[in-house]
């Protein structure tokens, strides 16, 4: 699922996206957020970027919004021998 989600975004990117004039009110834009987030997190990802197209409206105000970095915890460690 996570491919095709990647993949669908890339095809946005790729041929619908540049048929439009550039009008995003933040940065990193919302296709790029989504790749990023959905790369780090996965199933997360998307409800995460789902929430950044929420807040893309003409109210915002924009600016810089870039996807967090994954926290690592002891359970995600890996102990070398």
């Amino acid at each position: 699922m996570k491919g095709l989600v990647k993949f669908l975004i890339t095809g946005y990117q790729k041929w619908i996206s540049p048929a439009f004039a550039p009008r995003c009110k933040y940065y990193p834009s919302c296709s790029n957020y989504a790749l990023t987030a959905i790369t780090r997190f996965g199933i997360r990802g998307v409800a995460m970027a789902l929430w950044r197209l929420v807040r893309c409206n003409p109210w915002s105000y924009g600016g810089v919004d870039y996807v967090p970095e994954r926290k690592i915890t002891p359970s995600r460690l890996e102990v070398a021998n």
